[in-house]
């Protein structure tokens, strides 16, 4: 199956919104997603699926186009994979996956349709999907996830808030499980896409807790995800010096070390050393 690589921003188009899908190639986004399931209404689903068929095979030889079909137990899922697919995609979006069943099913329909070199971005957005997001998302069709807070909250019958109080522990849950499975994770959206603030804030608690990129559902939000998802100049100034200063010492025995007033052993070195590299892709 195709890979991703590097996931820091996934734009939102609606299907049904030609003039926004030619111009996702512009918009500098790392993969973009042709979303024929909340972005469409439920009487345009065939038109989704046409658009499909028409705009993104050429899409394809711009940027990096996924497609988000309808949820595997809704009445248009069949029918999205069947006609609403096309083989050039990097991947197809499943939203409210929840059991190892219905990522089977995705994979059985894949494969029946001639499109099993296809992966998975697996939307963990129920409170099911988040009990048992680790199976999930070690699944062998998953090759990137999402955690959605909006569903989650709806599911859950809660309150949605600014402080994210609320999923800090699906979050962080979600998170450690792509972890153990090896996939990169997008963060939730942030629905007031003039709030960047929020957005950039947001940015910095998933990437904190291991995330590797963020929802865009607007232009604007892009730039905003690329830059946070990448370590800052001063970061990686910094790890360089540090590790620099910590080969020195273990080259003469040493195990930890004293580094601009903070111990420094070999868990600190190896976040250090992930600094760089990921500056370095």
């Amino acid at each position: 199956m195709k890979q991703l690589g590097r996931l820091r921003s996934l734009l939102f188009a609606p299907a049904v919104r030609p003039d926004f899908i030619a111009k996702l190639p512009e918009r500098g986004a790392d993969a973009v997603v042709v979303d024929c399931e909340d972005a469409t209404p439920a009487g345009a689903k065939d038109l989704a699926r046409q658009h499909v068929r028409e705009l993104v095979p050429a899409l394809t030889a711009q940027c990096k186009v996924t497609v988000r079909v309808n949820a595997v137990a809704s009445e248009w899922f069949e029918e999205d994979i069947r006609s609403g697919v096309v083989p050039e995609v990097a991947a197809i979006v499943v939203p409210k996956i929840d059991s190892v069943d219905a990522l089977n099913t995705v994979s059985n329909a894949l494969e029946a349709n001639g499109l099993g070199h296809i992966g998975v971005i697996a939307g963990i957005e129920t409170a099911l999907g988040v009990a048992d997001a680790r199976p999930l998302l070690a699944h062998h069709r998953v090759i990137a996830a999402y955690f959605g807070a909006e569903d989650l909250i709806a599911d859950m019958g809660g309150v949605r808030t600014a402080s994210n109080e609320e999923v800090l522990y699906a979050r962080s849950a979600v998170a450690l499980a792509a972890r153990l499975g090896g996939v990169p994770l997008l963060d939730q959206v942030v629905t007031d896409f003039r709030d960047d603030e929020r957005f950039v804030s947001e940015c910095a608690q998933a990437r904190a807790i291991g995330y590797s990129g963020k929802l865009c559902i607007h232009p604007g939000q892009v730039p905003l995800a690329n830059a946070a998802f990448v370590p800052s100049a001063e970061e990686v100034d910094r790890a360089r010096r540090l590790l620099e200063v910590y080969e020195r010492a273990t080259s003469e025995g040493l195990a930890a070390i004293d580094f601009e007033g903070q111990m420094v052993d070999e868990p600190l070195a190896v976040q250090a050393r992930r600094i760089v590299a990921t500056s370095e892709e």
